[in-house]
């Protein structure tokens, strides 16, 4: 009896889930949505300058720091791609520009998009989050908001500060450049 109650409250669960994931799904309301602004002068990309030493050696201590650099974030993502190990960087960079989105329509869309690469199971680029912040990440998503992925993102943020950072600064990549 036990069991058929817990397979029936899985059940109703699963239907819950699938119906709140349904609403990422739905197409925009109109056309206009869909429309990407065009700049008729286009932004000419920020030229990557080379920190000075003592930037550099402020890596070591602080991954926001390393983050916030350009020069640094390149590095770095170039070290996490020779380990094959870059889907945390990306999904960080994916929830950091999703919370510059301003349209709902938008922010649905790309909240779905970074769901279906980065958090569902089986995810091309699937992040290691624990199931609860997985949990709460999805009850999230039935309403997107620039703070919906804030708890995976902090989850894999210190993931990368105690992992991906240490082996970064022991690097090549790191050490040919502080010298």
């Amino acid at each position: 009896m036990t069991q058929i109650c817990s397979l029936f409250f899985s059940v109703v669960r699963a239907k819950e889930i699938k119906i709140k994931l349904g609403i990422l799904l739905q197409k925009p309301e109109s056309a206009i949505d869909l429309v990407i602004p065009y700049n008729e002068k286009p932004e000419k990309p920020a030229k990557t300058q080379k920190p000075s030493l003592d930037e550099a050696l402020q890596w070591r201590d602080s991954l926001d720091k390393l983050l916030q650099n350009n020069y640094g974030l390149a590095s770095f993502k170039s070290f996490l791609k020779s380990e094959f190990s870059e889907e945390n960087l990306e999904f960080w960079m994916a929830c950091e520009d999703y919370k510059k989105i301003k349209s709902p329509v938008k922010m649905a869309e790309t909240a779905k998009k970074i769901y279906e690469e980065f958090i569902q199971v089986e995810a091309p680029k699937e992040v290691n989050i624990d199931h609860f912040t997985k949990e709460i990440t999805v009850k999230n998503l039935v309403e997107p908001s620039p703070s919906s992925f804030d708890v995976a993102q902090k989850r894999i943020h210190a993931l990368m500060e105690k992992d991906s950072l240490p082996r970064f600064v022991r690097s090549e990549f790191y050490q040919e450049f502080i010298k």
